[in-house]
């Protein structure tokens, strides 16, 4: 499933009138009733209220996710929604909102919706894309701001996979790596960019094996893990780890993935990660399952889109 698939032009809102957070939340909530996307405004309102008593789902830079999996949602939908003026939406930090998607998910909402949500982190995350959203006047224009970095994003995975021919070749250092989060959303893939890139900036290549809301993504083989001077894992939960029995591997939570790239990478150059040995693998998956209790600590951290989306 595409973004495109699910962001209903017909519910968009380029001009939101209210001035404070319930106020949008009622427009947006009465424009998916008014488009026969909700059945009943109060229940599927309570639900998204109730996510917002949790934590505040504005995650920052101007963006906010309110959200809810509800029983009175038809079927899959994001609103996307400007405000010209922002609004205080209690965002992560602290200043005011002005692009908006409500997600409503309708009861027993599958693995590709999941995927879905997990396109718009990683669209959202991109630099420049929000400016481009608040550029839009129009649906079309939103619609055609995605299909834009959809096919950008293409030629992106394109370059990965032609990175992993060359790495069998080539002479530079290679590290094999793997990234999740709780959730599967933002944090894994923010991590696996961050990685690639420093490794770019150090001359290094770096193969990044994705656990994200899809599954697993550009799974590592067992030519590069063993071809690899070491292994990076940057998770909060647990990931297979026996397959690098016998390799440096250096262990951290998904945040050290996006802010201490360099000194991970830097780590395994060095040759001082300690060495994995296989039997050690189920002692690491309870540490990593103990890392995923507190990963919520990393969230909050950091403004980041997987702790807006606990469905």
């Amino acid at each position: 499933m595409k973004i495109q698939d699910v962001l209903n032009k017909n519910v968009m809102l380029f001009d939101l009138q209210a001035t404070d957070k319930e106020g949008v939340i009622n427009e947006m909530v009465q424009s998916l009733v008014d488009n026969g996307v909700v059945t009943d405004f109060d229940t599927f309102k309570a639900g998204i209220m109730n996510r917002e008593a949790q934590t505040s789902t504005g995650l920052g830079d101007g963006i906010a996710m309110p959200h809810s999996k509800n029983e009175a949602v038809k079927e899959a939908t994001v609103l996307f929604a400007k405000s010209n003026k922002g609004v205080d939406y209690a965002s992560l930090d602290g200043q005011p909102t002005d692009l908006f998607f409500m997600i409503a998910a309708p009861e027993g909402a599958n693995d590709t919706h999941l995927a879905a949500l997990a396109e718009l982190s990683k669209y959202l995350m991109k630099p420049g894309f929000a400016d481009k959203l608040r550029q839009a006047s129009t649906p079309d224009q939103v619609i055609a701001a995605f299909d834009a970095e959809e096919q950008e994003a293409a030629a992106e995975e394109a370059k990965k996979a032609e990175a992993v021919k060359e790495a069998a070749s080539s002479d530079k250092p290679l590290i094999v790596a793997v990234t999740a989060c709780t959730t599967g959303i933002a944090h894994t893939y923010m991590a696996e960019e961050a990685l690639i890139k420093k490794g770019e900036e150090m001359g290094v290549t770096v193969r990044v094996e994705t656990n994200g809301a899809s599954g697993v993504g550009n799974r590592l083989t067992a030519e590069e893990i063993a071809k690899a001077e070491g292994v990076i894992i940057a998770a909060d939960k647990a990931v297979e780890t026996a397959r690098f029995d016998g390799k440096k591997l250096i262990s951290k939570p998904v945040a050290a993935g996006i802010r201490q790239t360099e000194e991970l990478i830097q780590t395994i150059l060095d040759g001082k990660a300690d060495v994995f040995h296989a039997e050690n693998a189920a002692q690491a998956s309870a540490s990593q399952e103990k890392l995923s209790l507190g990963g919520a600590f990393y969230k909050h951290l950091m403004s980041g889109v997987s702790q807006m989306l606990p469905f």
